[in-house]
């Protein structure tokens, strides 16, 4: 018998993003306001559907510039400023997540450093960082006296698996560097772990770890004292991609 598309229903596929960051010592993500219905006025993740012309990643990238104004990092260029990591998360196919019709969702995972306040585009009507304890908090997400909602589709799930995904992976990658700018002291990299796991961490120990893990940090020969004291050694990322040992998670 002949493939016969018509035999089979049709379905959209979307990307959606869980974009974080750490600000203000606080682990955020990137929430954007519904312009359009469904869900119109409600908080949401950064998104959209995938054009017949481009790949996931292309997608996923676009979405990013269009909603709010970030690119991704390019591998090629190591010293970009304010790129932000992209990797895929999950896939996300509920039959009713949409009450449009049959749309399947690709979420990818966007890490990036402390940013400024993001832009709106595409169909979102408003875009801001919200520390993620507050978008997934019971009941949803509200800001400046407005009704609490949930986030809307099945973003708060989205959110969440993207939340742990990064909380797990900085324990055994490198991939906490970026949080961070091309150049950061030892210091600020302990407040991107505390910040994503939501503990404290004592520095003399994590100090000791980060610098004698081979290939996570290397010395750039500069200081700072942008934290105030005494004079901070410099670092930038080392080629290390995974760490041995790892950085363990304290349990909570």
């Amino acid at each position: 018998m002949p493939y016969d598309p018509s035999a089979f229903p049709p379905f959209a596929v979307t990307v959606d993003l869980v974009v974080l960051t750490v600000r203000r010592h606080s682990l955020c993500a990137l929430a954007v306001r519904r312009g359009e219905p469904p869900f119109q006025g409600r908080w949401a993740l950064p998104g959209g559907f995938v054009r017949a012309d481009e790949d996931l990643a292309q997608a996923a990238a676009r979405e990013l510039a269009e909603e709010t104004g970030l690119r991704v990092h390019d591998p090629a260029v190591p010293t970009q400023d304010h790129g932000a990591h992209l990797e895929q998360l999950a896939t996300y196919g509920d039959p009713k997540r949409d009450p449009r019709m049959r749309v399947v969702s690709v979420a990818h995972l966007v890490l990036a450093p402390d940013l400024p306040a993001p832009r709106a585009g595409g169909d979102a009507s408003n875009a801001r960082w919200a520390p993620v304890e507050e978008l997934l908090q019971q009941g949803g997400y509200g800001r400046d006296g407005e009704p609490v909602a949930p986030l809307a589709f099945d973003h708060a799930q989205i959110l969440a698996d993207g939340v742990e995904r990064a909380r797990s992976k900085i324990e055994y990658s490198s991939l906490a560097t970026a949080f961070c700018p091309p150049e950061f002291t030892v210091g600020e990299l302990r407040r991107v772990y505390e910040a994503v796991w939501g503990v404290a961490l004592d520095p003399r120990n994590f100090h000791r770890k980060v610098t004698g893990t081979p290939g996570f940090l290397v010395p750039t020969g500069g200081t700072t004292t942008r934290q105030g004291g005494r004079p901070a050694q410099l670092f930038r990322a080392g080629g290390a991609t995974l760490l041995n040992p790892p950085m363990l998670r304290p349990e909570v």
